[in-house]
């Protein structure tokens, strides 16, 4: 028997809506890793497509740039009569149809194609510059995620030593055997709370870093909640252009470029090479400016019918030909003035290049010297000061058990030993940052690339 009609609409609606919710509930984590956001970032970025369409428009413009104008056609009633309006009545009547084509100045015609088909060419640039910018702007994103995450485990992976802390306060002041006190008990507890609230900081912040990250990627990860980050350290290497060319990824590049070295290699980065395309358009400008002073040629033609006379004769028919030019001879508050604006904007191109290899220059070095401090931390963490801070930490808890210490020791020592972790965890992701913000400047040839 079949009684399934008599069951109220609000369980059959809440049984849906617990499908659902188990549904999506159900769909598996996407693991996002470092390479693969970068992939996905340039793969979909819009300015990227944007650049294309521009570098299509660009192409199409050369073309028709390089075309005559248009002639003009003309058609007339010249000399009608106004008292008859006849056609025949007057031998000057005519019907005239005349056609005319203008020339542009000089090579104006092949400078504006030049100039578009060097518009076109930047774009490549552009978005070769564009492609290393979101490499470099991904990579932050996710190792601040990363980052987030890790500490996150970290803090969670010492939270039981705390918690075991607070066991060992709680045994020792019940039994009245050792030397804790109740404000031993309290700090600890305080301690745990405070880690707790770390914790919850830490969330936060990851999950803001991975709504960041999503904003670059695909529709598919603007929601932080469906994707998490791989749980490797990605390994980033410096790349170093030697002298020789070759490459070298575990050098200082203040040690393996000279000034002089280091912005000739800028000056072959994307980023510059699209201003000095800007320079070569505005050098066709200046160009474009002295066509100016050339005549502009103009020739047209012109037939005119005409009817019978008054006796029915053929009139002969008129025919026109002329050539009609300009003539510059004003120049000194026009054309010489267009000149000098087109020139001086050329040299304003000229020093945004040389003022952009100065920026990068002066970015460059600084990255450089802030990963010179970065490494120097790190072998000191890792060579004395984590071992130290765990030494410390033991010794302070064996005096405690012992009853030749106190509490607050203890608790002072594994939170001084937890904070230096984080910070070595953090001067690794930072080392990393900073490569890839180095390497944004001195990108690294990759196989069948091309712009």
């Amino acid at each position: 028997m079949k009684f399934t009609h008599l069951l109220p609409s609000w369980v059959w609606a809440f049984s849906l809506f617990s499908i659902s919710v188990g549904t999506v509930s159900a769909t598996p984590m996407v693991t996002l890793s470092l390479e693969e956001a970068i992939n996905r970032a340039q793969t979909h970025d819009l300015w990227l497509a944007q650049s294309r369409y521009q570098q299509s428009s660009y192409e199409s413009q050369a073309a028709f740039n390089s075309a005559l104008p248009d002639p003009k056609v003309s058609v007339a009633m010249a000399n009608l009569p106004t008292d008859s309006f006849d056609f025949e009545q007057e031998p000057m009547t005519q019907l005239k149809v005349g056609i005319s084509q203008m020339f542009p100045r000089g090579d104006s015609l092949a400078i504006k194609q030049k100039q578009s088909e060097l518009m076109a060419e930047q774009q490549v640039y552009l978005r070769a510059d564009r492609s290393l910018q979101l490499e470099r702007q991904v990579t932050q994103l996710w190792l601040d995620a990363f980052k987030a995450a890790k500490t996150i485990q970290l803090i969670e992976r010492n939270r039981s030593l705390f918690t075991h802390l607070v066991d060992v306060a709680e045994s020792s002041y019940t039994s009245a055997l050792g030397r804790t006190r109740q404000q031993d008990l309290v700090r600890a507890q305080l301690e745990l709370t405070r880690l707790d609230d770390r914790l919850n900081v830490l969330e936060q912040q990851h999950m803001i870093a991975k709504s960041r990250l999503g904003e670059w990627l695909s529709e598919d990860y603007l929601y932080a909640d469906r994707f998490q980050l791989a749980d490797d350290m990605p390994k980033l290497l410096l790349q170093s252009t030697s002298l020789n060319g070759n490459l070298n990824a575990d050098v200082i590049l203040q040690k393996d470029l000279s000034h002089q070295n280091l912005s000739q290699h800028l000056q072959q980065h994307p980023a510059v090479k699209s201003i000095e395309f800007q320079i070569t358009v505005a050098d066709q400008k200046v160009r474009l400016a002295e066509q100016k002073y050339r005549p502009q040629w103009g020739l047209n033609a012109s037939y005119g019918y005409r009817g019978d006379d008054a006796m029915g004769d053929d009139r002969a028919d008129f025919m026109s030909v002329g050539v009609t030019f300009d003539l510059p001879l004003f120049t000194e508050q026009k054309q010489d003035k267009e000149v000098q604006s087109a020139v001086a904007n050329t040299q304003r191109m000229k020093t945004q290049k040389w003022l952009k290899v100065r920026t990068m220059m002066s970015e460059y070095q600084a990255q450089n010297a802030r990963l010179e401090g970065l490494k120097q931390r790190a072998k000191l963490y890792q060579q004395q000061l984590l071992t130290q801070m765990n030494e410390q930490s033991e010794a302070a808890l064996t005096a405690y058990t012992h009853d030749d210490g106190l509490f607050s020791e203890v608790v002072q020592a594994r939170i001084a030993e937890l904070n230096a972790l984080i910070d070595a965890l953090h001067i690794d992701i930072d080392t990393a940052k900073t490569i890839a913000a180095m390497n944004y400047f001195l990108p690294a040839p990759k196989q069948g690339e091309t712009l």
